[in-house]
């Protein structure tokens, strides 16, 4: 019956220390999220805010919530007061929301910008010009960027089985990283990679992700 449990552990002893597993339980209920959580499963990610603000209701408060769904910034004012991280931050107009929200709630969120690497359309993100324009604006005290703190940087690769542009596409989010982490004000101070799915996580464990998002390899399809 607990197979979540089960996979977990199985993912869990795989991982080195260095490395976060978040928990992508979009469209799970919250009894798979409480079997999981039971496990000692902490930190868990979702995509849709309006069923994230549901599930921070009904679970428990030690929950970290990462937010990694493409956030619309109308709808940052929902999950300010408790999102602890928000993964795909993809334009400067979105984190001066966020900043805004997280100062309407006294608070700090920490944020990963999101970076262009797949060679797919339908994925979001930005290039190297548009990261070191954020990263230099930020840091800019004139700017006032004081409720969010920049982590880190995450990507996701193109939807393939060829693991030779997977592992292309995650050195080059790693070296990317390399570049810009030595940036560090109280505001900025990168140190995180996500990177990495259920499909790639191990190869991209070895190209220097420090984060996993993995959803069915504990969860099960979505049914």
């Amino acid at each position: 019956m607990e197979i979540i449990k089960q996979n977990l552990l199985n993912i869990q002893s795989q991982l080195p220390k260095n490395v976060t597993l978040v928990a992508v339980s979009k469209t799970k209920p919250v009894a798979d999220l409480m079997e999981a959580y039971n496990a000692g499963q902490r930190v868990f990610g979702e995509n849709y805010v309006q069923e994230l603000v549901e599930k921070h209701e009904a679970l428990p408060k030690d929950i970290q919530w990462h937010f990694i769904g493409h956030l619309q910034s109308r709808k940052v004012k929902l999950i300010a007061p408790f999102v602890n991280l928000i993964h795909g931050v993809d334009s400067l107009k979105l984190l001066e929301e966020i900043n805004k929200q997280a100062k309407k709630n006294n608070r700090v969120i920490d944020c990963l910008l999101q970076i262009y690497i797949a060679e797919e359309e339908s994925k979001f993100g930005l290039d190297e010009n548009e990261l070191n324009e954020i990263l230099n604006f930020v840091q800019n005290d004139k700017n006032e960027i004081n409720n969010i703190r920049i982590v880190g940087l995450m990507g996701m690769a193109t939807f393939t089985d060829d693991k030779t542009q997977i592992k292309k596409e995650f050195q080059n989010l790693k070296s990317i990283f390399d570049k810009v982490s030595q940036m560090k004000t109280t505001n900025c101070q990168l140190n995180t990679i996500s990177m990495g799915m259920s499909g790639d996580y191990q190869l991209a464990i070895e190209c220097g992700s420090t984060m996993v998002r993995i959803g069915s390899s504990i969860f099960g399809g979505r049914k």
